[in-house]
């Protein structure tokens, strides 16, 4: 509509250096992948508008929320030059992010060292040291590594595990929310009990059916 209209700054080519095919992928999913690069790279309108708004990591009384998880390092770097590294990457205004915070598997994004089933797997020392690095928290709560049993704490209750998969993308996962009241107190919320009546009583239905 803009590029109709005299007198507006012509537009940039939001599609400008994405390719256009992917190799190895169904051509029928080519341009979904290209528009949602074009929506979410840096500078992307849906990441300049929306996503430059959130904070990478955050803070809340005694818990600190992130994705996927935080070592003692990265803290060391500082939890605001995090926030305001991302955003200036994402909105432009910072050409290169960090390896360490864009692209390994250590990454605050990407990591699963908490989120692991296996406690072989867990690196809950360095959890706690992460923590002991941030004053006043006592706990982690993250998301990015999905949990088959629902919502769930290791680590002694430091790492709280609230990915439970929902979109059908993913597992479907049944809903659940982590509540905190005050500081101290968590309770999970759940529709599995719920969920558990339906299925018996559609159970029911199909054996009435069957005999």
């Amino acid at each position: 509509m803009k590029r109709l209209c005299d007198g507006l700054t012509k537009p940039n080519d939001i599609y400008d250096e994405i390719p256009s095919n992917f190799p190895g992928v169904k051509q029928e999913y080519w341009s979904g992948i290209r528009a949602r690069l074009a929506a979410l790279r840096p500078k992307g309108p849906i990441a300049a508008r929306f996503l430059s708004k959130n904070l990478t990591v955050l803070v809340v009384g005694e818990s600190v929320f992130v994705h996927g998880g935080i070592l003692p390092e990265q803290v060391d770097y500082g939890l605001e030059q995090i926030n305001n590294d991302v955003r200036d990457w994402i909105t432009g205004l910072k050409d290169n992010l960090s390896s360490d915070l864009r692209n390994t598997l250590n990454t605050i994004v990407w990591m699963r060292k908490f989120s692991k089933i296996s406690v072989a797997d867990r690196d809950c020392s360095r959890l706690e040291h992460a923590l002991a690095t941030i004053p006043g928290t006592r706990r982690m709560i993250m998301g990015h590594t999905i949990q088959t049993s629902g919502i769930n704490t290791v680590c002694v209750g430091k790492a709280v595990r609230i990915d439970v998969g929902m979109s059908k993308g993913c597992i479907n996962g049944l809903p659940e929310v982590l509540e905190i009241c005050g500081n101290s107190h968590l309770k999970i919320l759940t529709s599995k009990p719920v969920y558990d009546v339906i299925q018996e009583q559609h159970e029911q239905v199909e054996m009435q059916v069957t005999a």
